[in-house]
């Protein structure tokens, strides 16, 4: 009887692991959001920031883990420590902008230039967060 219990324990422990190795690994990899082909919520860098600055809860139902489209002025560009391109778009706030993470193989824009950036909001830290960001303007 011990036996049984102990293999079947076994069992779902190396069942799980299987499951998670396949997930991390395997299905993960080919499936993404691809934010280009996601209709995305049109708004402004100062009125994306604005509006989580004046009501966060709301902001987050909104936008949260949605496709934006922002469009605004970009105050810098950076790589990270991925070597992916970063940029921030002046939210009209000298604390809090909109900070965009590039998916690879994207050109780096000009400093001083408005453009429209297409992302999946990741929140508010102390700037509104957008991820597999593309330009699309």
């Amino acid at each position: 009887m011990k036996k049984k219990i102990i293999l079947s324990i076994v069992a779902l422990v190396i069942v799980a692991v299987i499951g998670t190795w396949y997930y991390v690994f395997i299905y993960s990899k080919t499936h993404h959001r691809n934010v280009a082909n996601e209709k995305a919520i049109a708004i402004s860098a100062k009125q994306i920031v604005n509006d989580f600055q004046v009501n966060e809860s709301a902001a987050d139902a909104k936008y949260l883990n949605k496709a934006v489209e922002v469009t605004g002025e970009v105050a810098e560009t950076k790589t990270d420590q991925v070597g992916n391109i970063t940029v921030t778009l002046k939210g009209g706030d000298a604390f809090a902008s909109v900070f965009c993470t590039l998916k690879p193989g994207s050109t780096q824009p000009v400093v001083g230039k408005n453009i429209s950036i297409k992302g999946i909001c990741n929140g508010f830290l102390s700037d509104v967060v957008l991820n597999e960001c593309i330009i699309t303007q």
